[in-house]
């Protein structure tokens, strides 16, 4: 065990949270893009993205007893990847459009911009705590070496 390790855990989280953030930026960048990706020889809207962390497997009991076993508070956390999600684009009614079918309806993206503020929101809460977490840390490791004069 580092004395170091808190610092760790705290980074790793900002990092996650940063590409939270980012991501959601991303979406709520392209809320209107109707030409996101070429697929099988047209345009596709822009699908929204989400972050996906790794979660620690199995019971707290048994993680608890596992890393009291290896004096280590863990690696803190880890971004699996960025998923793209499934649910149906929107239709709006817009036959002027270029990409409007033969209906005159047009596919948007399936980005809510309210669900994108509220994951922005939870990041930046999520990335403060980690910020406060960081500094309380590196206030402990001050106050040690203050003792040592």
């Amino acid at each position: 065990m580092s004395v170091f390790d808190g610092m760790h855990i705290s980074a790793s989280g900002l990092t996650a949270q940063r590409l939270r953030m980012d991501v959601a930026a991303s979406n709520l960048a392209n809320v209107d893009s109707t030409r996101g990706a070429f697929e099988n020889g047209e345009w596709v809207p822009y699908r929204r993205k989400m972050v996906t962390l790794r979660a620690t497997p199995g019971r707290f009991q048994h993680v608890l007893q596992q890393e009291i076993a290896n004096a280590s508070p863990g690696n803190g956390v880890k971004v699996t990847g960025i998923v793209e999600d499934p649910s149906p684009f929107r239709l709006k009614f817009q036959p002027e459009h270029p990409d409007s079918d033969e209906n005159g309806y047009v596919q948007l993206p399936n980005v809510d911009p309210l669900k994108e503020i509220v994951d922005m929101i939870s990041a930046t809460r999520s990335y403060e705590a980690n910020v406060t977490a960081f500094n309380a840390t590196k206030g402990m490791l001050m106050k040690a070496l203050e003792i040592g004069k």
